[in-house]
């Protein structure tokens, strides 16, 4: 369909060029003489953008027929003065050349609100309009055979503004345009290329065009108070640097604000570089429509500058690409003239390399190309990038690069940026206003479980006051990670009397129609709530799970072992200790310390052994806690009844299985559902409860040995905080919720609102404590603090009994710690356990300690032994009472 409105639409063009120029044919087959074609010009010859598009067109026929002195035709150009604010003016001028001038075309008019009145009237009168500066894409839709726009149409940079904005992330933007045809023309364009990129604009700012500086820095000022900051400026300069004088003059110029401008200003920057102005637009972006540098180019400017200034003195006008585009367009129509002789198709398929660089129309439309994307630096603009529809994005235009490319929306493809307040951090684009008001914060009321959300109700003043909760405490450490900060009222979503004022879909419905900036609390993500606001990420497990009562399988309290009278349990349960005390030591102990050392461990031993076996008994034979329900079809089948919370999207869920409505029971508190289970489906209780894994959870804290969590677990997405949609903020805090589970954070909030529930039933509770190395600390500090005693009182005997060996000064200390172990390590022939063997005692040897000990068996171990004299050559170095350290020492190293 498409494809045959474009014929449709050539056709039409062919036929009017055919019956325009018709004339010119006969013309020429008269007679041999060059034919004037009359060609009308509809400018402001009283403004610098006129007298320059003027000047163009005459330069560009002169330029036309010098380089093509054999054509047979001539334009004769008729020039009618217009006003850009004046439109029956510009008509009128335009009927004057059509009715008394006769002519064959007319070149402009200079603004798409001029054009639009003059494509009616070329229409009417089958004369092409041709317009090098009319760019509002509202005039495509007339579709007019006999309109050409030799100016690249507004729409053709929606996709390069597009690129720019989701290069930096930001997700909403507000345009500030012209209240007139070409202001409004290009927003429906630009609404549909942000919405392609996932970018919203919450909010549009139109100005008059004679909008006074009262009018403009209130409708600034209302920016002001808004989060975006990123700010799209679509008008003319004479407007637009007022817009921008106001902006300075209220701070919205500063650090943190993006300003960009379409081409509609870019284009004409020659025009509002004025010291005042460009002071006032530090930082602003711009889209630039790129013209190639040339030497036919550079050429023409130096010819156009000496000819301008002969023909307006004292007028200082920069060249732009509107004066170049208005010599290719006389210089298009010129060659289309002189071709309408040979083909009919001429003007509308012209195509060739011009000023502008490739000059190509299709269907009356110059064909979009590259733009440059500038940013406004001290007293100039600096070229940071460019933009073209096959690459996107790119740092320049070398064909090597941008060839093997892909389409980039990256910002490392720009050049650096000075932004705003000579910063050089890209802004984030929106921020919380400055103008002291507070976020307005929903919060949802409950009658229970208020450990997520406490919304109390005081009677005395009938407000309802957020104290606290899970929930809340969770968000206020987000804000505490934010960086920066904000502002904000938490609001109960109650009704005068304290009741809540709807259900969580309510909730967020007020968020959606902008009644609150946000909504806290234990609101679970869900994805019909999800198209029309958003989400942060979830702080919570997620999941809606079931939980159904305990019942025991008794294999304990019934052991006919252990049952009878109580005599003949004690008896039992002392057998059962002591029996296994039977057992057999392979060594001998022989000193008294020793044995009693050996007699603490061997209770300690007894205990630790009795112990443990006594906790393996246990886990074999202890209740077996089994759930009563663990078959969701179970419940269906046997009609049971289910409880859920009141308000809660698990009634969904339970529908959807196939409970029906009278099987179903609310709950709002713990303290309810434990009811509901202790009635049980008989007396209108329930034998299942479902609920989110989080209440689940804090009620089986409460009632932790009656029930338990049983299997299925439903998908759910855990609770969120809400925002607007699109709303920055919302991608903040979610970085921030991150944030707080990282660092920890997370985990002191939940053990200060669930951990401190202790279970409060009691009366049932088969729970043991199992035994670890803590439970047994008390035995192995007696059994320490023993073996420890009887070292020090045997290294103390064993000084006192060699107190008389003589220490030489020139010794070592730790050659005298050596010469006392080695004495200690040879055998005390004084013991008692020696005596009795038989052996003899040498009488200059004093007694040891162990000659105390009662040895009653060392017979059996030095039977074998014979009565030596002690000797260094037998091993024994008692000292005797006239022996020195030195002597000793020697016997050690010479035995």
């Amino acid at each position: 369909m498409k494809m045959i409105k474009n014929i449709h639409f050539i056709s039409l063009c062919y036929y009017s060029l055919f019956l325009v120029f018709s004339s010119i044919v006969v013309a020429v087959a008269a007679q041999n003489d060059p034919v004037n074609v009359g060609v009308g010009v509809v400018l402001d010859s009283s403004s610098g953008f006129g007298k320059m598009g003027l000047s163009c067109i005459n330069m560009s026929l002169t330029d036309f027929y010098a380089s093509h002195p054999n054509y047979t035709t001539r334009l004769l150009l008729h020039q009618k003065n217009s006003s850009p604010a004046d439109v029956v003016l510009t008509a009128a001028a335009a009927l004057d050349l059509i009715n008394n001038d006769q002519v064959q075309a007319i070149i402009g008019p200079e603004s798409s609100m001029q054009a639009n009145f003059l494509i009616s009237l070329g229409d009417k009168a089958q004369v092409p309009i041709i317009s090098f500066s009319a760019s509002s894409p509202s005039l495509t839709s007339i579709h007019s055979p006999y309109f050409i726009r030799a100016a690249q149409n507004d729409s053709s940079q929606v996709k390069a503004l597009s690129a720019l904005i989701q290069a930096f992330g930001w997700r909403q933007v507000v345009p500030i345009y012209v209240d007139n045809e070409f202001g409004e023309g290009v927003i429906p364009y630009l609404s549909d290329a942000l919405q392609q990129v996932d970018v919203r604009i919450p909010y549009r700012t139109v100005l008059p065009s004679k909008a006074s500086d009262i009018h403009i820095e209130a409708e600034l000022l209302k920016l002001a108070t808004m989060q975006t900051r990123v700010f799209v400026v679509h008008m003319l300069p004479e407007l637009g640097s007022r817009v921008f004088e106001k902006a300075k003059e209220i701070g919205m110029m500063e650090e943190g604000y993006v300003w960009i401008m379409t081409d509609g200003m870019s284009n004409l920057f020659s025009y509002i570089s004025s010291a005042s102005v460009m002071e006032n637009m530090q930082g602003v972006l711009g889209v630039k429509t790129y013209v190639p540098s040339t030497n036919e180019l550079e050429d023409f400017r130096v010819r156009w500058k000496r000819k301008f200034q002969e023909d307006n003195p004292g007028v200082d006008v920069d060249l732009g690409v509107f004066g170049f585009w208005a010599y290719d367009a006389a210089t298009a129509l010129a060659t289309a003239v002189e071709e309408v002789v040979r083909s009919m198709e001429a003007l509308s398929r012209t195509n060739f390399r011009g000023l502008s660089g490739r000059f190509s129309l299709q269907n009356g439309q110059l064909q979009s190309s590259t733009f440059q994307i500038v940013n406004v630096i001290g007293s100039g603009e600096k070229v940071i990038g460019y933009w073209t529809p096959e690459n996107g994005l790119v740092r320049s235009l070398n064909s090597k690069i941008t060839m093997n490319s892909s389409y980039s929306t990256s910002n490392t493809s720009l050049g650096s940026i000075i932004w705003p307040g000579d910063s050089i951090s890209a802004p984030k684009g929106w921020q919380i206003p400055t103008s002291g008001k507070k976020l307005k914060i929903l919060v949802p009321v409950k009658s229970g479980l208020k450990e997520f959300v406490n919304v109390t109700f005081d009677p005395n003043t009938n407000t309802s006051n957020v104290m606290g909760g899970y929930c809340i405490e969770v968000f206020k450490a987000a804000k505490e990670a934010l960086p920066y900060d904000i502002e904000y009222d938490l609001v109960a979503y109650a009704m005068p009397n304290g009741s809540r004022a709807g259900d969580y879909n309510d909730l967020a419905n007020e968020v959606y129609l902008g009644n609150y900036d946000a909504a806290v609390g234990d609101i679970t993500i869900r994805a019909n709530r999800s198209f029309y606001i958003d989400f942060t990420l979830p702080f919570t497990e997620s999941g809606v799970s079931m939980i159904v009562p305990i019942k025991d399988n008794k294999k304990h309290r019934i052991n006919e072992d252990f049952r009878g009278p109580p005599p003949h349990q004690i008896g039992t349960s002392l057998w059962f200790s002591f029996s296994t005390m039977v057992f057999a030591h392979r060594e001998r102990v022989v000193s008294n310390l020793a044995r009693f050392v050996v007699i603490i461990w061997c209770f300690v031993v007894l205990i630790l052994t009795q112990s443990y076996t006594a906790s393996l008994t246990s886990l074999l034979t202890v209740q077996q806690l089994q759930p009563t329900v663990t078959d969701v079809n179970w419940l269906l089948k046997n009609r049971e009844n289910v409880g859920y919370q009141s308000g809660s999207f698990v009634f969904g869920i339970l529908k959807q299985l196939g409970f029906q409505d009278e099987n179903l029971r609310t709950f709002d508190t713990a303290e309810q559902l434990n009811e509901l289970f202790r009635n049980g489906t008989a007396n209108n209780g329930i034998a299942a409860a479902f609920d989110e894994i989080p209440y689940m959870k804090l009620f089986l804290a409460t009632y932790c040995s009656k029930y338990t969590m049983v299997e299925p677990t439903f998908k759910a997405d855990g609770f969120a905080f809400i925002f607007p949609k699109d709303s920055p903020l919302a991608r903040d805090v979610s970085r921030a919720i991150l944030n707080v589970n990282e660092g920890g954070e997370m985990q002191k909030i939940e053990d200060r609102w669930f951990k401190r529930k202790e279970c409060q039933d009691t009366t049932n509770n088969v729970s043991s404590n199992s035994l670890s190395l803590e439970s047994f600390w008390g035995l192995f500090l007696i059994a320490g603090v023993a073996s420890a005693l009887a070292l020090i009182i045997f290294v103390a005997m064993f000084l006192y009994e060699h107190r008389h060996i003589r220490l030489d000064s020139e010794s070592s200390f730790w050659r005298k710690v050596h010469v006392m172990l080695r004495i200690y390590d040879q055998k005390d022939l004084s013991s008692h356990t020696f005596k009795k063997s038989g052996m003899e005692f040498h009488p200059n040897y004093p007694q040891s300690p162990s000659s105390f000990s009662n040895h009653t068996e060392a017979h059996n171990v030095f039977a074998d032994q014979q009565t030596i004299p002690p000797s260094p050559e037998n091993g024994d170095l008692s000292p005797t009472n006239g022996q020195s350290t030195r002597e000793i020492e020697l016997a050690i190293e010479h035995p």
